[in-house]
């Protein structure tokens, strides 16, 4: 009976593996055909949002903590980098480098206070702390206020690639992304993910276990908020803006929507809701506010059809891990 499991384990393993890694390669390669065939703005966008997606996920996902602040590390570190490009005038890999360290700084002083509380109450700390900034960036001079950071250099990468050109600066953004993308997959499946997860289902038992689990959450609400300053800082060159809009909390409730739609707590589901909602807000733009009912009405469906999200329903579905 034991081999017989063992060998039932292990053929689940492998078709987990090879469902991960077929996924991984269309993904890849449409991601390496998509600026030939849509417009290179509109896919670097997408790869921003689901690079945010992604970073949330990992702590709503594999965590189980609700945040409803994480346009604080986004938006902030947007600025950051924004600023750094544009008054300091440094080359376009140390601005990513600083607005990035903004957000993993901001995500420990603010993953300090939060993780002293669970549920609801951790939520609106999140909220209360990133409604709080938004307000600073409102008043700071640093921020451009209500006018934002505009016009920002995108400079040369290292002082040799031009990044004016939409395909190099498409290039350095999908590099970083799936770079980002594999470090979140190593994460959640090293030893150190699975405590995480551990947290998620019963932190009572892994305290009892002997894991100091707010050290835990703590690391994954940092690293979380850097991934999310990350995809911030990109934004900004993409772009070259930093505005109020990445600050202000619908943005949290973007990137929560982005999640709950393609799949909570798995790898590529963040990536396709990302995709998603980036398309509809822009086909569906000449719309104007009607999209906002639109995106209600998709949302409604996908928790009523949808239940684990479209790409959790489809790996489901294909019974393989996605």
């Amino acid at each position: 009976m034991a081999n017989t499991a063992d060998a039932a384990a292990i053929r689940l393993h492998r078709r987990t593996d090879s469902g991960l890694g077929i996924a991984a390669v269309v993904m890849v390669t449409c991601l390496v055909v998509a600026p030939f065939v849509l417009y290179p703005v509109f896919v670097m966008k997408a790869l921003c949002f689901a690079l945010f997606a992604c970073a949330f996920n990992l702590l709503i996902g594999y965590v189980g903590l609700v945040s409803f602040g994480h346009a604080l590390f986004f938006g902030w570190a947007s600025y950051l980098a924004a600023h750094a490009a544009k008054s300091w005038g440094l080359q376009p890999e140390l601005a990513v480098v600083i607005g990035t360290a903004t957000a993993a700084l901001l995500g420990f002083v603010g993953g300090a206070i939060a993780i002293r509380r669970q549920g609801i109450y951790f939520a609106m700390i999140t909220l209360a702390l990133a409604q709080m900034m938004y307000l600073v960036a409102l008043r700071v001079k640093l921020t451009g206020g209500e006018d934002g950071i505009q016009d920002v250099p995108r400079g040369k990468l290292f002082g040799a690639f031009d990044l004016n050109n939409e395909m190099t600066m498409y290039a350095f953004v999908l590099v970083v992304v799936l770079a980002a993308l594999f470090l979140i997959y190593r994460i959640i499946n090293s030893p150190f993910g699975e405590v995480l997860k551990a947290i998620r289902e019963n932190e009572l038992r892994s305290i009892s276990l002997g894991y100091r689990t707010d050290r835990y959450k703590l690391a994954a609400f940092v690293l979380s908020a850097t991934l999310a300053g990350l995809a911030g800082s990109l934004k900004a060159l993409v772009f070259q803006l930093a505005s109020l809009t990445d600050v202000h909390w619908t943005m949290s409730g973007e990137v929560i929507l982005m999640t709950l739609v393609g799949g909570l707590g798995t790898v590529f589901g963040p990536v396709a809701g990302a995709f998603i909602i980036v398309a509809m807000e822009n086909y569906l733009a000449p719309l104007g506010q009607w999209v906002l009912v639109i995106q209600g009405a998709i949302f409604v469906a996908c928790v009523l059809t949808f239940r684990r999200g479209i790409v959790g329903e489809l790996a489901s579905w294909l019974r393989v891990k996605l």
